[in-house]
């Protein structure tokens, strides 16, 4: 019996949309990271991108635990000496919601060219709105 080697014309992608409305950054993260890499099929392969496209609306509503909205900080290094620029949660939340849950997922994702591959099936829109319904996307409960 030969072992059934799945090809990349064989992947079938879905579209999901996700309400990031009161769910944990972190978990939510992980769960989409889950579904982008396409863990949850039963034909996952490492070295294929077999995962889905997800849509996650509302991420200005998103919210973290503990004290991460006062302590969390995010770094960009520009390659020049004296070229750290740090930015904290709230200006982040307050000037680029999607970009927080962009960054945690792709802190999840694999570090390579497939990784980068699999962050592109990622869209991110900080309100109910999105310019993906003629995708037919299925709504995702995430728990």
């Amino acid at each position: 019996m030969r072992t059934y080697a799945l090809k990349a014309g064989d992947i079938q992608r879905k579209w999901y949309v996700v309400d990031a409305d009161g769910q944990v950054l972190g978990r939510l993260a992980s769960q989409v990271a889950h579904i982008l890499r396409g863990k949850h099929k039963p034909c996952f392969s490492t070295h294929l991108d077999t995962g889905d496209h997800v849509i996650i609306i509302n991420a200005q509503k998103v919210r973290v635990t503990g004290r991460k909205s006062e302590q969390k900080c995010y770094y960009r290094y520009s390659g020049y000496p004296g070229g750290l620029k740090v930015t904290p949660y709230r200006k982040m939340l307050a000037s680029k919601p999607e970009r927080i849950l962009e960054l945690a997922i792709k802190g999840m994702l694999p570090k390579n060219r497939l990784g980068r591959k699999m962050s592109r099936k990622l869209k991110v829109y900080a309100r109910k709105t999105h310019p993906h319904q003629a995708q037919q996307p299925e709504v995702l409960e995430i728990k």
